[in-house]
C-alpha cells in the first residue's frame, strides 16, 4: 500500500518538474547547517525580545494604589538605571541577531518559493521602535 503511495507521488512530483531537472540538494533543508544556525538565531532574537520586556517591567516605576498611599507602604517612583541599561543591552542584542538573521536568509533563499520569514522584519520593526523610544524618552530623564 504504501509502495503504491510513493509511486503516485514520485509521479505528480515528476509531472510538475521540467524536463532535464536534477534536484542538487542532497540533503534536507533542516539538516543543512546554515537553516540550523539562523532558526537559532532567530529564535535566540524572540528570547532576547521577551528578556527586554521582562527587564522593562522591573524597570518601571511601581504602581501606587490608594490602599497603599493610605497604609504608608512605599514603592519605587523613578525608572531603575541599572534595568534599563540591560534593558537597552538587549535590544541591542536583539536587534543584530535578527539583521544577522535577515542577512542569511536573502544569501541563502535564491528561489521563488524559499519563504523570507515576516517574522524578522516585525521583530526588528519592534526592536527598533523601541530603542528609539528607550533613547527619546528615558535618556533625556535619566541622565
Amino acid at each position: 500500500m504504501q509502495d503504491i503511495h510513493k509511486k503516485k507521488q514520485t509521479e505528480t512530483e515528476d509531472a510538475t518538474k521540467p524536463s532535464g531537472f536534477t534536484n542538487r540538494r542532497h540533503t534536507t533543508v533542516s539538516k543543512e547547517p546554515l537553516f540550523r544556525f539562523m532558526v537559532i538565531s532567530n529564535v535566540a532574537a524572540w528570547v532576547s525580545l521577551i528578556a527586554a520586556l521582562v527587564l522593562f517591567h522591573y524597570a518601571r516605576p511601581e504602581f501606587i494604589s490608594g490602599i497603599q498611599k493610605f497604609w504608608g507602604v512605599e514603592g519605587r517612583v523613578y525608572w531603575s538605571k541599572e534595568h534599563i541599561d540591560g534593558l537597552l543591552a538587549m535590544l541591542q542584542v536583539c536587534l543584530g541577531l535578527s539583521l544577522v538573521s535577515m542577512i542569511l536568509r536573502l544569501r541563502r533563499n535564491r528561489r521563488k518559493n524559499d519563504s523570507f520569514g515576516i517574522n524578522l522584519f516585525i521583530l526588528a520593526s519592534i526592536t527598533i521602535i523601541s530603542l528609539i523610544t528607550l533613547n527619546t524618552t528615558f535618556y533625556t530623564t535619566l541622565y
